[in-house]
C-alpha cells in the first residue's frame, strides 16, 4: 500500500473529490447525496471544509495519486469541548486495503496534539456498515454499544454504533 499522508483542502481538490462525492456507494451511509456537478461540491469546500478546524484530504503517496485527495477526514467539535465527531470517506477504488484505517490511525496520532482540550474523539457508524465498523476497530477505537434509532438518514431512523478514542488510549500498531 502507499504511503498515506493527510492535508488541508484546496479549492483545486474540487474535481479529485467530484470522483468519491458523485459515487453512490460511497453516498450510501453519508451525510449528503451524490454530487451531481461540481458547483454545489465548490461551494461545500469554499463554505465548509476550508473553515472547518479539522478537515483533511486524505492522499497517497507514491501510487500515481501523488499529493491528489482519494478521501477526506474531519474531527467536527461537538458542543462540549473535549468531545469531537470523526467522519471518514475514502474513494471504492481504495476499499478494503487499509487507506482508511491508516487515515484514521494518523489522525488520532495527532489530533489530540492540535485540538485544545479535546479528550475523547467518537466515531458514530452505522449498524448496516460492518466495513466502517472494521475501520473503527483497526484504528484503536472500542465499541461502546450500539445507539438505537439515534440519527435520522435518508428517510429514516438509523441505529448506530458508538466508537470512542480518548487520549490517553494507545496506538495501535
Amino acid at each position: 500500500m502507499a504511503e498515506v499522508t493527510l492535508r488541508r483542502f484546496e479549492l483545486s481538490d474540487v474535481d479529485a473529490m467530484m470522483a468519491w462525492a458523485s459515487d453512490p456507494q460511497v453516498a450510501a451511509f453519508c451525510r449528503w447525496d451524490p454530487y451531481e456537478s461540481t458547483e454545489p461540491l465548490l461551494a461545500f469546500i469554499r463554505d465548509a471544509v476550508l473553515p472547518h478546524p479539522w478537515f483533511r484530504a486524505i492522499c497517497l503517496a507514491g501510487d500515481g495519486e501523488d499529493g491528489r485527495p482519494v478521501g477526506a477526514i474531519s474531527v467536527t467539535p461537538t458542543g462540549d469541548p473535549c468531545r469531537a465527531e470523526l467522519g471518514y470517506v475514502l474513494a471504492r477504488a481504495h476499499w478494503g486495503k487499509g487507506v482508511a484505517t491508516d487515515a484514521v490511525k494518523r489522525t488520532v496520532a495527532t489530533v489530540f496534539g492540535e485540538v485544545q482540550g479535546l479528550e475523547r474523539v467518537e466515531a458514530l457508524v452505522d449498524v448496516d456498515n460492518p466495513a466502517s465498523q472494521r475501520v473503527a476497530e483497526k484504528a484503536g477505537f472500542r465499541r461502546e454499544g450500539v445507539l438505537r434509532r439515534h440519527y435520522w438518514h435518508k428517510g429514516r431512523a438509523r441505529d448506530m454504533v458508538m466508537y470512542s478514542f480518548i487520549s490517553s488510549d494507545p496506538l495501535p500498531e
